[in-house]
């Protein structure tokens, strides 16, 4: 599994540990990603999806049905992709 929303298309950053002495040492600034079911209500379905925190945030302001839309128009997501629950 990619660390990618698949709502909002953010992925993980790289930075720096940065010690007393000042060293830097490669990190990774990972997300808040989760699994979460959702019912689609024009599809009549459950659908599973990979979202971070700001991802769920913006599906409670726009809708499901809309923020699936901008997702795929933007690129993060293809109709395909959405994995239905049976």
């Amino acid at each position: 599994m990619s660390k990618i929303c698949q709502i909002t298309g953010k992925k993980a950053m790289i930075g720096n540990n940065v010690s007393h002495s000042k060293r830097r040492t490669k990190r990774s600034f990972d997300l808040n990603l989760f699994k979460k079911k959702f019912y689609y209500v024009e599809q009549d379905c459950w659908i599973s999806l990979t979202i971070c925190a700001a991802g769920l945030r913006m599906i409670n302001k726009v809708g499901l049905d809309a923020a699936l839309k901008q997702a795929v128009e933007k690129g993060y997501i293809s109709w395909d992709e959405i994995r239905v629950i049976a």
